[in-house]
């Protein structure tokens, strides 16, 4: 039915209040490395609570999300945890151009319960990481084919010439989050995690820090991904360069770049 005389202005005043609200309260999708998950998170909140709009996250290993933006998953923002990934859906054309830049920098340790008995460990050249396994006991990290925390720590261990020592001991993980909860529910008695997952729980110390020099170093790139909402995404990479956010991120470990 035709809208009357009498309708026709007040549907035009509905959808003008209904699309400044939705500007208002615009969401901006983001995909970021499930090592980011709470400072991301806060920094969302932080986000909204200034009236930018709404984040609306997704967090998983750096691989799984690439691969789902590649097949097309609606994401405004990607942000890697390493160059690798994001230069994967960069080749596909699938970044915004001008909008990529490197954001954070982190540090692997290895880590075991907090209430171990295990020792520190000296994490240097030839250290055997397996002496602290005990029998069946497993290293849990990232899946070294596809995590990027993973990805860093073989290279790690491949420097020091440990890997072969426990290359048969380990206990491949999705993501760096899923490693680290292996350790907090003493399923493993050892992990190889970044700095600041390690640095959110109370269920895990740290008994040895990898040299920055055994590996590349650990960039987190982020982008705005092409056909997303280039508005709001570079609204919110413009958010993460403040002065609010870098203090979010430093309070979780991360260096910010």
């Amino acid at each position: 039915m035709k809208p009357t005389r009498l309708t026709a202005p007040l549907l035009t005043v509905a959808l003008t209040l209904l699309m400044g609200l939705g500007v208002a309260q615009a969401d901006v999708v983001v995909f970021a490395a499930a090592s980011t998950t709470n400072a991301v998170t806060e920094i969302g909140e932080l986000y909204a609570a200034q009236k930018h709009g709404r984040m609306v996250p997704s967090f998983a290993s750096s691989s799984t999300l690439a691969k789902q933006i590649g097949n097309g998953a609606p994401a405004d923002v990607y942000l890697s945890a390493n160059t690798k990934w994001m230069n994967y859906i960069d080749t596909k054309g699938l970044v915004t151009r001008g909008s990529r830049f490197d954001l954070l920098k982190n540090r692997i340790v290895l880590i075991t319960q907090s209430q171990s008995a295990l020792p520190d460990m000296d994490v240097r050249p030839g250290f055997t990481p397996s002496s602290a396994l005990g029998k069946g006991g497993r290293l849990a990290m990232g899946d070294h084919d596809h995590v990027p925390a993973g990805m860093y720590g073989k290279k790690a261990l491949e420097t020091l010439s440990s890997w072969d020592d426990v290359k048969n001991h380990l206990a491949p993980m999705k993501d760096v989050r899923a490693a680290l909860v292996l350790v907090e529910r003493g399923e493993a008695p050892l992990g190889l995690v970044y700095a600041t997952d390690a640095a959110i729980s109370r269920k895990v110390r740290v008994m040895g820090t990898f040299p920055e020099t055994c590996h590349p170093p650990i960039v987190y790139p982020v982008a705005a991904v092409k056909g997303g909402n280039n508005a709001e995404a570079q609204r919110f990479l413009d958010f993460l360069r403040t002065p609010e956010a870098r203090a979010v991120f430093e309070k979780y470990g991360f260096g910010v770049r």
